[in-house]
């Protein structure tokens, strides 16, 4: 099995460098991969053969985790493009997003208080649900545009609101076992 380490995610898989992909076929496509690289094929090959075993299906796992996810797909897009998520002196965002942001924080700050914090926690879930399909739908535009700048900036925002959204899990998680 030959598999070259210099490809790019899509390519590995044999589809198109797109944000959209048919996940039927990048889940068929992994499988395959999977099956080709897995080290038990490779136990009593040699040294070399064994490594390669364990690079490539590394090098498959990684990839699959990344176009699997909407988020970490369009991040790799905007790498590919030569486009960077980590300049963290980048600190510029919409005023009125970061207002929001904050306004939600507190609201997840402040949720104990509530007279039934699970339902307050619950409706914060669905206003966040609802603003990352409004911030996914401006993304996926702006990608199709190959409005690189503009898709970084909606990354950014999805990047917020994925944290909000895991800290509002733990809430409601936390909550649930205080039942």
């Amino acid at each position: 099995m030959q598999l070259d380490f210099s490809k790019n995610y899509f390519e590995l898989f044999s589809l198109s460098v797109s944000f959209d992909l048919d996940q039927g076929m990048l889940a068929a496509r992994f499988q395959e991969l999977q099956r080709l690289l897995h080290p038990d094929r490779f136990a009593s090959a040699g040294e070399q053969e064994r490594r390669f075993s364990m690079q490539g299906a590394t090098l498959v796992n990684e990839a699959f985790q990344t176009l699997k996810d909407p988020l970490t797909r369009a991040t790799y897009l905007l790498s590919l493009q030569g486009i960077s998520l980590d300049n963290e002196s980048d600190t510029q965002m919409d005023m009125a997003f970061l207002m929001q942001q904050m306004e939600l924080r507190e609201a997840l700050d402040e949720v104990r208080e509530n007279d039934d914090p699970l339902q307050a926690t619950i409706g914060l879930l669905d206003e966040i649900a609802v603003l990352s399909r409004s911030c996914f739908a401006s993304l996926e535009a702006h990608l199709h545009e190959q409005a690189w700048s503009e898709a970084r900036d909606w990354v950014r925002k999805l990047q917020f609101l994925r944290k909000l959204r895991e800290s509002a899990v733990a809430l409601e998680l936390a909550l649930e076992d205080e039942l």
